[in-house]
């Protein structure tokens, strides 16, 4: 018998809903809130089971206490923006209630992604007896997930770890980002970081690329090196690694937008002022995009997103490569959302059963490697996003 308390009610946030709601044994009561109550209404008129759902504003901590203080869930689900890790972490240590999330903190002002301010919340939680599982998405979480499995299964030592993110949907627009548009262009812009033989290399952002054929037929793409944050904390929990790279795919028509629209400073966070107000002009071009949770129905084609390991084994150097695909328009049909969304909510609804069910359960703060993997990938194959592994996959990368 589990309460559990979603904030957030973006395309994610109705992905982890529908997912939970199909496990009454597990999530026996959910509530749904966010700062428009009319969008958790929306996501509940979807379900074929009754959720409450309620109002709240994820930047006030005493409006999300109050919140948790009256439903009193066993585990929040935090699938707000990442703006809003630490008020939900702080309301959590103030209720006694464990945490949980799907990318890490960010702050406002500043595009930087880094799990410092998370990691310090490291003995409060522990002393208060919680539990906070920090990245609980595919990227970061399920890739984190597979290296651990990897490093676990195949390896005596893990040497070089590239994450390659792959979306071959198409979504028919000339330029949209497939969540939340403001976060989508801070990570993509913000310089790259890749680690190299104990440090982190800093290089302009996307200044590197390579073609990636992906198997299931999904294609070939062009791939970018980008930072992203599962870096950070697999390059700690695995000291071995002598490198470890993060790529994803971009089209042609996505980039040259961006570029454009980069310089004529729409892309910017600073505050400007136009006809007497402040204006931040990435949150004003989000505003000017497609809604993310509107691409479900018109996106087709599929995802691709593993993990390609390197290392030793009984004194041989060997390479696996452990990914999963997923389709569109399949991923439409079950719970009314494009893949992105998808392959982001479902690991939320498995990191939450591992919690809920006491298999990952330990009070502190944790990232996804830190865990046992072999649960959480049986979940995977279960609940929609089943993986294959590739010993020796017969490709180079730079």
């Amino acid at each position: 018998m589990s309460k559990v308390l979603i904030i957030g009610a973006g395309g994610v946030s109705g992905v982890v809903v529908h997912k939970c709601a199909a496990l009454p044994e597990v999530f026996t009561e959910i509530v749904l809130a966010s700062r428009t109550e009319a969008k958790c209404k929306k996501i509940a008129a979807q379900l074929d089971r009754p959720i409450e759902t309620a109002r709240v504003d994820a930047d006030n901590v005493p409006e999300l206490v109050a919140l948790i203080s009256r439903v009193k869930p066993d585990l929040v689900i935090n699938v707000a923006l990442p703006y809003q890790d630490l008020t939900i972490m702080d309301a959590c240590l103030e209720t006694g209630v464990h945490y949980m999330d799907t990318a890490n903190y960010e702050p406002l002002d500043s595009a930087k992604f880094e799990y410092s301010w998370q990691w310090a919340y490291q003995e409060k939680f522990e002393k208060a007896g919680l539990m906070a599982l920090l990245g609980s998405g595919f990227d970061p979480g399920a890739t984190n997930v597979f290296t651990a499995y990897i490093a676990k299964h195949y390896f005596d030592e893990i040497q070089y770890l590239d994450i390659i993110d792959v979306n071959g949907g198409d979504h028919g627009y000339p330029f949209a980002t497939n969540f939340n548009p403001e976060i989508n262009i801070r990570e993509v812009t913000a310089e790259c970081l890749h680690w190299q033989e104990g440090a982190f290399v800093t290089t302009p952002a996307m200044s590197l690329k390579q073609s990636f054929t992906c198997p299931d037929q999904v294609g070939t793409y062009n791939i970018y090196r980008m930072y992203h944050e599962e870096l950070e904390s697999l390059t700690k929990h695995f000291p071995t690694l002598k490198r470890a790279q993060f790529w994803m795919s971009f089209g042609d028509s996505y980039l040259k937008h961006l570029e454009v629209l980069g310089n004529v400073g729409m892309t910017g966070i600073e505050p400007v002022e136009y006809n007497g107000q402040q204006i931040v002009p990435i949150q004003f071009l989000a505003a000017l995009l497609p809604d993310p949770g509107s691409l479900g129905p018109r996106t087709q084609g599929k995802t691709c997103i593993g993990c390609v390991v390197r290392g030793i084994k009984d004194g041989k150097e060997k390479t696996v490569y452990l990914y999963n695909s997923c389709d569109h328009q399949a991923c439409y049909a079950e719970v009314q959302s494009q893949a992105i969304s998808y392959t982001t909510g479902v690991p939320a609804m498995i990191g939450a059963k591992m919690m809920l069910e006491g298999t990952w359960m330990k009070p502190g703060v944790w990232n996804m490697e830190q865990l046992d993997p072999d649960p959480f990938m049986a979940d995977m194959n279960r609940y929609g996003l089943p993986w294959q592994i590739v010993e020796e996959p017969g490709f180079d990368l730079v």
